[in-house]
């Protein structure tokens, strides 16, 4: 499928010219380091643009021995990689790359990838150019495409971090042509205990640090960290005493097969990326089942796909 793109502020059609994107009016965005923006880059996800550059290839399979980026990407839309064949993908919250490496690597897909922080320009470091990738620097709830634009659309890992949770699909089923599949995940929450632990109790001081001290604190501190949580591991105290350490769960999320420096990098990447965020909102997995049956999507699914020693909370539909 085509597709069009258009200016969000007044709906006008645009064309490239070389250096950026153009309406009618005359108003331009420009294409800069491999994205077209139209955004400023001082927003609520700053965060995460810091966080890419720093360490825009630690969760990129191609860059290590893991296949844990494919492995989820497969597991959690149960498409099969001929199923993209000239199709037209959206990708929103893409950080540096990681599953858009994927579908550029392992599908047929024409993607349209969107972020709206500059991680764009890590990501177009990992995987750029390439005649199947268009860059975006755009905000979800004004994406710069017509609506009904899409064969399909996914958001891994990011839904939680909007002001708007319910508004975030909404603005994505937009985009979806008739027909069209959006599949999105999220940090899920469970219950009471959900937010019963390290993460919830720091982040209403550390998301008002500075990017840059908050990840010198997590790297003076990640040594320890890491040892005493491997030693509650051990004595089978994990799941009563880890909760409180302020690190991320290493026993059940990392990659098989890292070595120390690297099990170190991503201790400090997932810590970070716990703190950091302005918008942390955990959804129940009915509730987004819910969202979408009202938003019009027919024949919903929504499971917890296992994925190593955690899961997953996904939800998937089709646009009539």
């Amino acid at each position: 499928m085509s597709v069009s793109i258009i200016n969000p502020k007044n709906g006008q059609a645009m064309t490239a010219d070389g250096s950026g994107l153009r309406d009618s009016s005359g108003n331009f965005y420009p294409l800069v380091n491999g994205a077209y923006r139209f955004v400023d880059q001082n927003n609520y996800t700053e965060n995460f643009g810091f966080q890419w550059k720093n360490f825009r290839k630690t969760q990129l399979d191609k860059f290590s021995d893991s296949t844990q980026s494919k492995d989820r990407f497969f597991a959690v839309t149960g498409w099969q990689d001929t199923e993209l064949n000239g199709e037209s993908l959206l990708e929103v919250g893409s950080g540096a790359g990681r599953f858009t490496q994927i579908v550029l690597d392992h599908t047929e897909a024409e993607l349209h990838s969107v972020d709206y922080s500059d991680a764009v320009e890590a990501n177009y470091e990992n995987n750029g150019p390439h005649e199947r990738l268009h860059l975006y620097q755009a905000n979800i709830y004004e994406l710069p495409f017509k609506e009904g634009t899409f064969d399909k659309a996914i958001c891994f890992g990011v839904l939680q971090h909007t002001p708007d949770v319910k508004k975030s699909i909404s603005c994505l089923i937009e985009k979806i042509a008739s027909g069209g599949e959006l599949i999105v995940d999220f940090y899920a929450y469970k219950g009471w205990w959900t937010k019963f632990n390290a993460k919830y109790i720091f982040r209403r001081y550390t998301r008002k640090m500075s990017q840059e001290d908050l990840l010198t604190k997590i790297k003076n501190n990640i040594g320890w960290m890491i040892t005493i949580t491997r030693f509650f591991s051990n004595i089978g105290l994990n799941k009563v005493v880890n909760r409180f350490i302020p690190i991320c769960n290493i026993a059940d999320t990392f990659p098989k097969g890292l070595s120390k420096d690297e099990i170190r990098e991503w201790a400090i990447l997932d810590t970070f990326d716990m703190y950091s965020p302005e918008y942390d909102q955990p959804q129940k997995l009915h509730t987004v089942e819910k969202w979408f049956l009202e938003l019009g999507m027919q024949e919903v699914q929504a499971k917890y796909i296992n994925f190593g020693k955690s899961s997953i909370a996904v939800v998937k539909g089709i646009k009539p």
